[in-house]
């Protein structure tokens, strides 16, 4: 049964929503109309591009006129059109590598500072291994071995990316278990199942959730440029880092085209940090612009 008090937490949590919403700073409200016009766009990719996504419709390296608004590439294919379908694919294939990398990195630094002792131990000296190498030689090794499947893509990444995601969930979460209420839930039997989900989550949420703007932020331009060196999404997948590849040669003959799908990989990057840098002066009260 719903308590009668449940309706005006939650109307009382949107409304203090709207009122940071309504009183945030100018870069904060530009990086959300960017992230909220990248969705709108991966998500009606099919309905605003003029062309299939692998459409070959033209000849290539068409210039930019009222058929082809953008031009084509080296293949024929609409320019427009692959770059409004790559939103939806480098932006999706981002996120769910992002996710992968927080469920994987955020339960194990968790854990690993809940428990503590060899466990936390062992851990450690894993991700400190896996740390040592940097992480875009190391994809490409990884890649090279498995294949460049978008499977194997998330799941390289994901797990590559889960280390720095242990590091900042271990970290936040060693300054939760040491506090007093941690023990007094400790004191009255409660499982460390039940102290994690509802003492040390909510205390942590707010890093973890600026965390995982850069970090998404991060994963995007790992994947970008992997994508560029073409270990990345495979062809005739549209994606914006093999697009700027495609269509490198372009630059000399004077065309700016190559820097469209590069400029939207750096507005959405610009974007989201913008929101983060909000997101963090929200959570811990300054009141300095950004």
């Amino acid at each position: 049964m719903i308590s009668k008090s449940e309706p005006s937490i939650v109307t009382s949590k949107t409304k203090y929503f709207f009122t940071e919403l309504m009183g945030a700073p100018l870069s904060a409200k530009i990086g959300i109309l960017i992230v909220v016009i990248y969705i709108f766009v991966a998500l009606f990719a099919p309905l605003l591009a003029p062309f299939g996504e692998s459409e070959l419709v033209g000849k290539k390296y068409q210039p930019w006129n009222n058929t082809f608004l953008l031009g084509t590439d080296n293949l024929g294919r609409d320019m427009l059109s692959r770059i409004l379908f790559g939103a939806r694919n480098t932006v999706g294939i981002a996120f769910l590598t992002t996710l992968v990398a927080f469920l994987i990195g955020g339960i194990c630094g968790i854990f690993a500072a809940v428990v503590g002792r060899w466990i936390d131990q062992v851990l450690c000296r894993i991700v400190d291994i896996l740390m040592a190498i940097p992480l875009l030689i190391f994809a490409m090794l990884l890649l090279s071995i498995f294949g460049t499947s978008i499977p194997s893509l998330i799941l390289i990444i994901g797990i590559l990316d889960a280390t720095r995601v242990f590091r900042i969930s271990r970290a936040v979460s060693l300054n939760i278990v040491v506090m007093d209420f941690i023990e007094a839930a400790k004191l009255q039997g409660e499982s460390l199942f039940r102290i994690t989900i509802r003492e040390i989550l909510p205390n942590i949420f707010s890093p973890l959730a600026a965390e995982f703007g850069l970090r998404f932020c991060y994963v995007f331009l790992t994947i970008s440029a992997l994508s560029f060196l073409g270990l990345g999404i495979q062809p005739p997948t549209a994606d914006w880092g093999s697009m700027v590849r495609a269509t490198a040669d372009l630059i000399t003959f004077g065309d700016y085209t190559p820097l469209i799908p590069a400029a939207a990989i750096a507005a959405l990057t610009v974007g989201v940090n913008f929101i983060v840098d909000w997101f963090l002066h929200i959570h811990s009260r300054l009141q300095d612009e950004l």
